[in-house]
């Protein structure tokens, strides 16, 4: 049993996995936070997929562990202990070569903890190790060959290519003078009823019938008319147009996501080694996003498509002064998140909100962006949504969207109060 903790039920992972790495002591502190936890990074890129795999080991998979496992997942991380150690280890050794090489690209953890936990296994810890350094040196530059065109600054020479640009925008011309007219089409039950279900029962049969039926290209169509996608958030014009190729990108500044150039579109995944090792070369990924954006919701596969339709009914009423009535059971369960946060409610009894008002009641907007910006990057990952997929990434759209504006307006109404 894990030190300190009563019997119960189940205990929540992140107490069980934080109670267990505390035991590994001073040796993984390079992997810890200041409190002497492990860092996000360490449990996604080290303990997840290398010591817990809670693919195949669901018992570890969920954000609590029933009690009769508890002991097995404290003893898998402190069985892991020495190989963690070691890593820690590797870790400095590669920062420290690091920054002898002059690399500046990417963050370390992303670039380096699941190659440390490889020179862990292969060779130990490193300070029993002649040659340790040279290693270490070794390490960095094959990172950074491995995958090096795979970057912002590639893409930007790509884009910016005197000898590539004119075929480049000659393919974004085609690809979108060669969009089809959207055809209307009556909303379709299936839509609604996968909504009905998709939290606590998704059918994996209707989820397939919607892509095959291409629903999710069908539910684009509205896009095109004035408005439309302005009034769900996705660009700031009357009407979707094409894109730029675009030479810059910034975090800070990007536009809406039909507003974006194929560089912006691409730069927010390329700034994370982490996704980029699952992510196609240059060329491919500048030609798949061009047609991608002249594609129905800018989105290239027809299950993401059908995940943005899902997202736009299930969103209906959010930002809304008054409680609509739910149109399905995902609805309501989006519609109840919102409305139990408190600043959703001090925010819309505001008499003059002003810019806090347009935050709380531009939410299914906001929700919508989100939304297409998770689709885009599993699309770019090449990550395929499963039925059981669904709800998740329609609830998490709306509490990641939810918890920025909890931190906005919180600070916004605690300097209204410091000024009145």
């Amino acid at each position: 049993m894990v030190h300190g903790l009563a019997a119960s039920a189940a205990v929540p992972r992140g107490m069980l996995v934080a109670d267990a790495w505390s035991q590994l002591g001073d040796a993984v502190a390079p992997l810890s936070n200041a409190s002497g936890r492990p860092l996000a990074r360490t449990v996604k890129l080290l303990l997840d997929p290398l010591v817990l795999r809670p693919a195949q080991n669901p018992r570890f998979s969920g954000g609590v562990v029933a009690i009769e496992h508890v002991d097995a997942l404290r003893n898998a991380i402190l069985d892991a202990g020495p190989a963690l150690a070691a890593t820690a280890a590797w870790f400095q050794l590669l920062k420290r070569a690091r920054r002898r090489a002059g690399v500046t690209e990417g963050h370390p953890q992303d670039l380096y903890f699941q190659r440390c936990y490889e020179l862990a296994h292969v060779h130990g810890d490193p300070a029993a190790l002649p040659g340790a350094a040279e290693i270490a040196a070794e390490a960095v530059a094959e990172v950074h060959a491995e995958r090096g065109e795979v970057s912002v600054d590639g893409l930007r020479r790509f884009l910016t290519d005197p000898a590539r640009s004119a075929e480049l925008a000659g393919l974004l011309h085609d690809a979108w003078s060669q969009r089809p007219e959207p055809a209307a089409a009556e909303p379709h039950p299936g839509v609604a009823a996968f909504l009905d279900d998709c939290a606590t029962a998704p059918d994996p049969r209707l989820w397939r019938a919607l892509a095959d039926a291409a629903v999710g290209t069908a539910e684009a169509a509205p896009l095109d008319r004035p408005g439309v996608a302005l009034g769900y958030g996705l660009t700031g014009r009357d009407r979707p147009a094409a894109p730029e190729l675009g030479e810059r990108a910034s975090k800070r500044k990007l536009p809406k996501p039909f507003d974006r150039s194929i560089m912006e579109r691409l730069f927010a995944a390329l700034t994370t080694w982490f996704q980029r090792e699952s992510m196609a070369d240059i060329p491919s990924l500048v030609t798949g996003e061009i047609r991608r954006s002249a594609a129905p919701w800018q989105l290239a596969e027809e299950p993401s498509r059908v995940a943005m339709a899902l997202g736009r009914d299930a969103s209906a009423g959010l930002g809304a002064d008054d409680a609509p009535e739910a149109a399905s059971d995902a609805n309501a369960r989006l519609l109840n998140r919102w409305r139990r946060e408190s600043y959703v409610h001090r925010v819309l009894r505001l008499p003059d909100p002003s810019a806090m008002g347009w935050e709380v009641r531009g939410t299914r907007r906001a929700y919508l962006r989100r939304l297409w910006v998770r689709l885009h990057g599993r699309e770019l990952r090449g990550e395929a949504t499963a039925a059981d997929e669904v709800w998740d990434l329609l609830d998490g759209a709306l509490r990641s969207v939810v918890m920025d504006q909890r931190d906005r307006l919180k600070r916004s109404l605690e300097r209204e109060g410091d000024r009145s």
